[in-house]
């Protein structure tokens, strides 16, 4: 009897074991975070074989320059039809929209993002949507307009209204407040500034993401999850001045005058272009990618704090980087 319970019991461990080492499998959906809406056939073909559902798309951000309110950035060429999806129009704000400004401003901004928002979706053959995504960092400081323009828009707009979460609002979630809605996304992504010259990896160092998240299971409104998958290079020049250049990875630098010094670290050897951006000899440039390995790592620590199925969002869709995505999540 004792040696069938001790069997028993070393059965039980590997089963638990085996329960928190493997991520759970979660529906996939996916941002689409570029200007002009574009859909290739290799991006279509993902959508299609993960049966995603949803795509986030962003059609414009907001940002306040000289005390004025405006929409910028707004979304080229978007067309419905060229995906059979749910899409959830995405607006980003920026906090600073919110800094001095009057309430009555704030009720006159929910209502003008609602209706431009409606152009745009007209003017792109999106004759229905049931959700609305808000994307702002907002802090202590502009938490009280922000919050408000939350319920405003989702009074005006009478449709359901999500926001995304980042990592600091969920640590310091007493200070910096609970937005009024039922349904956010984390972005467990930024967890460092780019141009801070960190060793570590600033778009997700897991560790970092940890220290963030240890108290996640505690927030009180569901939770949806974003990870993302795109690299891109950090140029640093002979003073120490960064400049950022989106959507890079290291093929980028194949043929180019470069020497490796480290994983994800080069020297410029002679001048050439890195996108739009003149890089000469001496300068320095720091690739940053994201591994299928992080993401199954960050999949399974996510699994451990949030109990509740939920839905996996990719940050973005973008066929360059497709490839990043595990199979097994």
């Amino acid at each position: 009897m004792k040696f069938l319970g001790k069997i028993i019991s070393v059965f039980l461990l590997i089963i638990l074991f085996g329960c928190h080492s493997k991520p759970n499998k979660s529906p996939i959906d996916f941002y689409y975070w570029r200007s002009n809406y574009t859909i290739n056939e290799i991006e279509k073909k993902e959508v299609d074989s993960l049966k995603v559902q949803n795509i986030y798309v962003r059609f414009f951000d907001v940002d306040k320059t000289a005390d004025q309110i405006k929409p910028i950035g707004i979304i080229r060429n978007f067309d419905a039809s060229k995906l059979k999806v749910n899409y959830i129009p995405t607006v980003f704000i920026t906090n600073r929209t919110f800094i001095n400004t009057s309430k009555d401003q704030v009720k006159i901004l929910a209502k003008n993002v609602f209706n431009f928002l409606n152009e745009t979706a007209n003017r792109g053959k999106l004759n229905h949507f049931e959700e609305i995504q808000i994307d702002c960092d907002w802090t202590k400081s502009t938490r009280e307009n922000y919050f408000l323009f939350l319920s405003e828009l989702k009074h005006i707009s009478n449709k359901k209204l999500s926001a995304t979460l980042r990592l600091h609002q969920v640590k310091f979630k007493d200070k910096e407040g609970i937005p009024p809605l039922d349904k956010m996304v984390l972005m467990c992504y930024a967890t460092e500034n780019p141009t801070d010259k960190s060793q570590n990896n600033s778009i997700l160092d897991l560790n970092i993401a940890k220290d963030y998240l240890q108290n996640l299971e505690q927030y009180p409104i569901k939770l949806d999850v974003a990870l993302p998958i795109y690299s891109w290079a950090i140029l640093t020049n002979h003073l120490g001045k960064v400049k950022l250049v989106n959507s890079f990875s290291e093929q980028d630098l194949i043929g180019k005058p470069v020497k490796k010094i480290r994983d994800g670290f080069y020297e410029v050897t002679a001048d050439f272009f890195v996108e739009k951006f003149y890089v000469s000899k001496g300068f320095t440039i720091k690739v940053e990618t994201i591994s299928p390995e992080l993401l199954v790592k960050t999949k399974s620590f996510i699994d451990q704090k949030i109990t509740y199925d939920y839905r996996l969002i990719y940050y973005h869709l973008d066929s360059k980087f497709l490839k990043t995505i595990p199979t097994e999540l």
